[in-house]
């Protein structure tokens, strides 16, 4: 009966912090906004969204509910992106690793939640004008999946004011090795000569090459306290700034997010200089 008793005044304490903490988050909120909107805003913004399973573990549910978790946070988060003016948003939706060892059920779940993803988008997307490209080692995706990537590619292939690149099935190992592949072609069949070949011809041959000096992100955020990249983006992050946040993906809020702005806002971009 004392168990039951401090178990229920515990709930009712938590409730009771949280009720009082909503409005000063909401104030500090807002002047956090108000302080980013004040300075250049980052072009390109990545994210690592982490920490769905430990999420999920951590409240007791099956792993996969976390992965649904984190699908409907990506949607919140792509909103405050998009009315941050954001112009490209790249995100790393499933890693080749991820393709490659995950469980079978693991594996059919997340597809299924990313064909979900996909449909929607496609529902949405003359409302945001945004061009959504897939990107990955595609062949280990299923048919279905594929057929939407190009589908939503096909229809959002005339915008040229906002990118979402989503990165699936990827690795930047992979994404250097298929470039380089491409580039022998080229060189075997003459279409390009071996006097030519510099960082700017090896950029187009990226997965991000159609994006010009838009392809390489000024800000990556990653999310669960993990400071690492992951094979995310070998390439194109070379002089990126990182940003790494300790909340767990599915709790990640628009404050963590205004936080990493303004953690970039503050830094001087030396560019390896």
């Amino acid at each position: 009966m004392k168990t039951v008793f401090r178990n229920s005044l515990s709930k009712i304490i938590s409730f009771l912090f949280r009720a009082f903490l909503r409005p000063v988050y909401a104030v500090y909120e807002w002047k956090l906004y108000r302080e980013v909107k004040r300075n250049p805003m980052p072009r390109h913004v990545a994210i690592i969204p982490d920490g769905n399973r430990r999420w999920a573990s951590k409240k007791g549910f099956e792993k996969i509910i976390g992965h649904y978790y984190g699908y409907n946070k990506m949607k919140e988060v792509l909103k405050w992106l998009y009315d941050l003016n954001i112009k490209v948003v790249t995100v790393y939706a499933m890693s080749y690793e991820n393709c490659l060892y995950r469980s079978d059920y693991e594996r059919e779940n997340l597809f299924n939640i990313i064909s979900q993803g996909l449909r929607e988008l496609s529902q949405n997307i003359d409302k945001y004008k945004v061009r959504v490209r897939v990107l990955g080692r595609l062949e280990h995706v299923p048919k279905e999946v594929v057929r939407l990537a190009q589908e939503i590619e096909d229809k959002s292939k005339s915008y040229d004011e906002r990118f979402l690149n989503i990165l699936l099935c990827y690795g930047g190992r992979q994404e250097i090795v298929d470039a380089f592949n491409k580039l022998y072609k080229d060189l075997s069949s003459g279409k390009l000569s071996l006097k030519e070949i510099n960082e700017e011809i090896i950029s187009k041959y990226m997965y991000t090459g159609f994006m010009g000096d838009l392809q390489e992100p000024d800000l990556v955020i990653r999310t669960s306290g993990e400071i690492r990249i992951s094979n995310f983006l070998l390439w194109q992050t070379a002089y990126s700034e990182l940003y790494f946040c300790e909340a767990l993906w599915p709790e990640f809020r628009k404050i963590d997010l205004l936080r990493a702005i303004r953690s970039y806002q503050h830094r001087e971009r030396r560019f390896g200089r």
